[in-house]
């Protein structure tokens, strides 16, 4: 009866109030308001409806939003090959039996049910392929299946890089491929484990192929299973390809997911969503540029040197050289997915510009992301206020009708959305695009 009352509670998103408009947690040096702590948390997840058959998102003006590829099964990351096809992981949590437990473990749970995050993991990459440049995917075939949760994809030469949940393997591929029935051979392990609890391993290849970059969230919100649970977590790991051999490249990341090569300096930049249960409007998620050796401040700080009154103890060696992000993104918002545009299909203002996919709040009132959105970028750096492209994910009621997750870029320049909510791929195009395009 008390886990039901506090669950009512949560549901209630009564414990805090809003402070703060959500543009005040957006931008290059957002104000931060002072932290709020409470026995209870904001709960605040859209209940997941899905998408009635003539619905669709509305895209920004001068654009068209359709579907490239509808009946899929919780698709979450894509991966565009060389000759056009699409990758996409349908993918969800792995068995995790001791992550979240206790009351807090119960209210997640139920919050995870109601914003359709618990369907069983299909556990494979499908291909999804435009034959004829209507786009619309003709074909949609399992490329690979019986995985462990994959996510991030990468292809290298001849071979195709999957990010399990607990380890990255290489597949053999072959331009053209539908379908390899070849056995994986693992190139390296992951941090998982029975918490497992930020599950999903994103990955990108170095330019010259040498090198995977992989994405691993922490196993907790601010460290409250033990520092021992963090091993390589809350990090940017760099894997040799030749060897398997990891190595942390950048630390204090509490959840990097959406990685990418920004193409005018060629830097690595990733999203990263952080902590909860500081209040409204703490603390904003965020897209930054990443070096090697860089520490973000998780769990003891946040955007530089803020500390988290809820750590201790605290390490102020660590905090003295922590790097405040680039660019923020507002609070709860989720971002994941995270291409850069560097086509021609779309207006040249976009070109170089940043797309995130945000999957959308649980711990906010007002709820906020539940959008695709523009971060426009001059000589290689984040320039003016970010831009919603793709809304309409909520309907008139605040349900979810679609949550976006990763994004790419097409052959063609369009914008791949994966909608894990509606089962859908959907392609922004220009409706007039470039000249010559």
């Amino acid at each position: 009866m008390l886990a039901c009352c506090l669950y009512v509670a949560a549901l209630s998103a009564c414990s805090q109030a809003t402070h703060e408009p959500l543009p005040s947690g957006i931008g290059g040096s957002p104000p931060l308001p002072a932290p709020e702590i409470s026995l209870l948390p904001t709960v605040n997840a859209a209940k997941a409806v899905g998408w009635e058959a003539h619905e669709v998102p509305l895209a920004a003006a001068g654009f068209e939003v359709d579907a490239f590829a509808r009946n899929l099964k919780h698709p979450r990351w894509m991966y565009v090959l060389p000759n056009g096809d699409v990758l996409v992981a349908e993918t969800n949590a792995p068995h995790r039996p001791d992550d979240a437990k206790g009351i807090k473990g119960w209210i997640a749970g139920k919050v995870m049910a109601r914003a359709g995050a618990t369907v069983p993991s299909a556990n494979r990459i499908t291909l999804l392929r435009d034959a004829n440049g209507d786009g619309k995917a003709e074909v949609q075939v399992t490329l690979i299946d019986k995985l462990s949760s994959p996510f991030g994809m990468a292809l290298v030469g001849e071979r195709l890089y999957v990010a399990n949940s607990d380890a990255i393997v290489a597949y053999p591929y072959r331009d053209g491929d539908l379908r390899i029935d070849a056995p994986g051979v693992t190139l390296a392990a992951l941090p998982a484990g029975t918490i497992n609890h930020h599950w999903t391993k994103s990955l990108v290849a170095s330019a010259d192929g040498r090198t995977l970059f992989v994405g691993v969230g922490s196993n907790s919100n601010i460290a409250e299973n033990g520092m021992d649970k963090e091993t390589d977590r809350a990090a940017i790991l760099a894997v040799d390809v030749a060897s398997g051999r990891s190595r942390v490249f950048a630390s204090g990341l509490r959840n990097p997911v959406g990685m990418a090569w920004q193409p005018q300096t060629g830097a690595l930049w990733t999203v990263v969503n952080e902590r909860d249960e500081l209040g409204n409007d703490l603390v904003p998620d965020y897209l930054t540029s990443v070096r090697d050796g860089d520490f973000f401040g998780w769990p003891y700080s946040y955007f530089g040197a803020h500390l988290d009154p809820r750590v201790a103890p605290q390490r102020p060696d660590l905090v003295a050289r922590a790097r405040a992000p680039d660019y923020a993104l507002g609070s709860h918002t989720a971002p994941l997915g995270l291409a850069f545009y560097d086509a021609d299909h779309f207006p040249a203002r976009y070109r170089s510009g940043a797309f995130v996919g945000q999957h959308g709040s649980w711990n906010r009132e007002p709820r906020s992301g539940y959008q695709g959105v523009l971060v426009p970028f001059v000589n290689g750096e984040p320039s003016g206020v970010m831009e919603p492209v793709l809304t309409g994910f909520l309907d008139d009621d605040g349900q979810a009708r679609g949550r976006p997750v990763g994004v790419v870029v097409d052959r063609s320049g369009a914008l791949l959305v994966a909608d894990d909510v509606g089962n859908i791929v959907w392609r922004l195009r220009a409706v007039r695009p470039e000249p010559g395009a």
